[in-house]
């Protein structure tokens, strides 16, 4: 498996700290101003890249008004939505995101979107952006996977509800169309998700199945889930983001606050870096502590010639005498010298 793909400035992989995306979605409500201070959040939290969502309410579906583009759902967050003025509200308009691009790119990161229409990929690829995500619903929709894999930038597709053969699917027709840098985003389509739904044990597995880097698309709550991702070997985190979830935005209620974002980038990195190799027997930094375990002194002053005994000999911290041990082996035996109490007892002392 490729150990690292480049995007931008960073490099994702088991060797570097987890890559955090903060989605800013349609949580901008369609205020510019807005969306240039979530812009400047994320950086200051520490995220690595901010991500768009580039569509129309017509890229995405029909204006019509069946059932069937209503959202029927009664415990979805946006129930009763009609579909089109649901994606209507939440777009990021075409004209925001070469500003935005630049915004992010003169504090540091990556910024780059999913696209949902062959249109859309065009229009990031004449912005340079550095890389494309596929969103969970559209990674069945192949002719866009293939579309965008054309462009010779790496892909990060969300898997969501996706069957085994479907994610086989969608990662074959991205390497059949010239895309070998590949991750892919173990993702619960659930708005919010519950960690009982979100089934981490799927990352390794991914990773094995598909041979490539495999991260988390976190809808659910707090920054536990993406955490514990990591140790399961996630590269990369993508989480909502919003400045205040009580003041809303259409993903305001899975979306992390500018102070959790920054939680999420310091503990995500504090669990990669505990990882670590297989070891035993203490690492170089914890050297010096051995000195704190136990070992046999001299707990009462003894002459040459006395008994060692359990009277006179006390198993205490720290370790500079015998080991605990040979702790029988040492009673019984006899003093060979005057011992004085808080002696560390050595083989020295004994007689032979």
């Amino acid at each position: 498996m490729k150990q690292a793909i480049r995007i931008g400035d960073y490099l994702v992989g088991a060797d570097a700290a987890p890559f955090i995306i903060a989605e800013l979605s349609g949580n901008h409500s369609q205020d510019y101003a807005l969306a240039e201070k979530m812009v400047d959040a994320a950086a200051d939290a520490g995220a690595h890249a901010v991500k768009l969502q580039t569509y129309t309410a017509d890229s995405m579906t029909l204006d019509v008004d069946s059932a069937d583009f209503v959202i029927g759902e009664s415990d979805s967050l946006w129930a009763g939505e009609k579909l089109h003025s649901l994606y209507q509200k939440a777009a990021t308009p075409y004209e925001w995101h070469k500003a935005l691009f630049e915004r992010a790119g003169a504090r540091g990161m990556v910024a780059f979107s999913s696209p949902f229409d062959t249109h859309a990929v065009d229009f990031l690829d004449d912005l340079d952006v550095p890389c494309f995500k596929i969103a969970s619903f559209e990674l069945t929709d192949l002719p866009l996977v293939a579309h965008a894999a054309k462009k010779g930038k790496p892909l990060i597709m969300s898997t969501g509800m996706a069957s085994l053969r479907e994610i086989e699917e969608a990662v074959q027709c991205a390497r059949n169309n010239g895309c070998s840098d590949i991750i892919l985003l173990k993702c619960t389509s659930t708005y919010p998700a519950e960690p009982n739904n979100t089934n981490l044990a799927t990352i390794p597995n991914m990773r094995a199945a598909f041979d490539c880097q495999v991260g988390l698309s976190d809808h659910s709550g707090g920054i536990g889930v993406a955490v514990a991702s990591v140790a399961l070997g996630a590269s990369v985190i993508e989480k909502h983001f919003v400045l205040d979830r009580n003041a809303g935005g259409v993903d305001a209620a899975f979306s992390l606050e500018p102070s959790e974002l920054t939680s999420l980038v310091t503990e995500t990195r504090r669990a990669w870096q505990a990882m670590g190799e297989v070891r035993y027997g203490g690492s170089q930094a914890e050297a010096t502590a051995k000195q704190y375990r136990r070992s046999i002194y001299v707990s009462e002053n003894v002459r040459a010639g006395e008994e060692l005994s359990e009277s006179n000999l006390k198993i205490v911290r720290p370790a500079f005498g015998l080991a605990p041990r040979h702790w029988q082996e040492v009673i019984g035996k006899v003093a060979s010298k005057d011992l004085s109490k808080g002696t560390a007892l050595r083989w020295e002392h004994l007689s032979s």
